[in-house]
């Protein structure tokens, strides 16, 4: 089964084969066959609405859970976190930076600051399973003097509940987020560096006609608006061995939401973090870039064969750059990318942008360094 397989069945009639075929379930939803068609014909939302004829228990039960968790409270964490662990943690990880770096004494990290410029999402992932990862973020935003605010209702960056295919589960979440942030009055929201959520939650905006008093924004293009400004004056100094960099071009970022414009601010960033000589884009990279197989909900679907050899294309596409890191600035590509490269014998790590900016500016914190290689993870110390 392919796209034009998908709509040569809708052409003739196929509607009960199409509600039925579990492959609308290993369709990550990337718009790269809209993008290529000459027609403009997106298949996406013929999935989303066969996998909305699914019932339930017959969908693949990790998407189910993840969209059930979000509706647990008022966090709407698909990790089913709640605000009191959300709040506890941050300050904990707040308490733990201030005593390793003087330097960050008087960090703050906002919560339900009224009219900040920013008002930030956070994937649940950090605070669930890797908190240290929240702290290179907020470094970024106290060196920059950004005037920012998390959230205690709505904070968390994910929606699993547009992948089941359950429009009123996905509008649920959104109308949360949407009058958390707009009961704080900021002017534009933007998720951490993963496009997942902007796609997710700006969409579903315009979907479902809601009003938000703010716009949004990508995490990636004030990295490079804060660069360009001087306010992250970061430089490719600490790369004294020449390590090859590439990056992944994640489809809910660019190809669906923000376009080439983001996928060149990313490799403008890059290529001041790590030297323009030793970045090695993708082929085919930008718009037309390949999804890595994690998207969709395929990385919660529980189909671990089929998502790896969905993957094999982007792990040839890694190998053939020979690059000893990925940078991607997606948490569902940071998993795929990572287990593809794991399961077929690839020898790069996959980093965040935010280590290295961290990392470039001397600021990165012992914790902080779980995705550097060796040859990297004592810079700095």
């Amino acid at each position: 089964m392919g796209p034009q397989h998908f709509i040569r069945m809708a052409m003739l009639g196929m509607n009960q084969e199409l509600s039925t075929t579990p492959w609308v379930w290993t369709c990550t939803q990337c718009k790269r066959c809209l993008y290529v068609c000459p027609m403009g014909i997106d298949v996406s939302i013929l999935v989303g609405a066969a996998r909305g004829g699914w019932p339930d228990d017959k969908k693949p039960q990790g998407i189910v859970r993840s969209c059930v968790a979000q509706g647990l409270n008022s966090s709407t964490s698909a990790m089913g976190l709640t605000s009191e662990d959300f709040i506890e943690i941050t300050e904990d990880l707040l308490s733990e930076i201030k005593a390793e770096d003087p330097r960050f004494s008087e960090l703050k990290v906002p919560i339900d600051k009224k009219n900040a410029h920013f008002v930030v999402n956070q994937n649940s992932r950090e605070p669930g399973i890797e908190a240290e990862e929240m702290g290179p973020l907020w470094k970024i935003f106290d060196y920059v003097g950004a005037d920012w605010s998390y959230t205690s209702k709505g904070w968390a960056a994910e929606n699993f509940c547009m992948f089941t295919g359950n429009d009123a589960a996905w509008k649920n979440m959104v109308e949360q987020r949407v009058d958390a942030m707009n009961e704080l009055g900021a002017k534009v929201w933007i998720n951490t560096e993963c496009g997942h959520s902007l796609y997710a939650l700006w969409k579903g905006i315009e979907r479902f006609g809601l009003e938000a008093n703010f716009q949004p924004g990508n995490l990636i293009s004030y990295y490079a608006q804060w660069i360009r400004e001087g306010k992250l004056p970061v430089n490719s100094d600490w790369n004294s061995m020449a390590l090859k960099f590439t990056l992944q071009d994640p489809c809910q970022l660019v190809r669906k939401s923000s376009g080439d414009p983001a996928a060149d601010d990313l490799r403008f960033v890059a290529e001041k973090l790590v030297g323009a000589e030793n970045f090695i884009d993708m082929q085919p990279c930008r718009s037309a870039n390949y999804c890595c197989g994690g998207g969709g909900g395929f990385l919660q679907a529980g189909m671990k064969e089929k998502r790896r050899a969905y993957g094999r294309r982007k792990f040839d596409q890694i190998a053939a750059t020979r690059a000893s890191y990925v940078l991607t600035p997606c948490h569902n590509c940071h998993s795929q990318i990572e287990d593809i490269g794991d399961h077929f014998g690839g020898s790069y790590h996959v980093v965040h942008f935010w280590t290295l900016i961290c990392l470039s500016l001397g600021i990165l914190g012992r914790e902080e360094r779980r995705y550097l290689g060796p040859e990297l993870e004592k810079i700095g110390l």
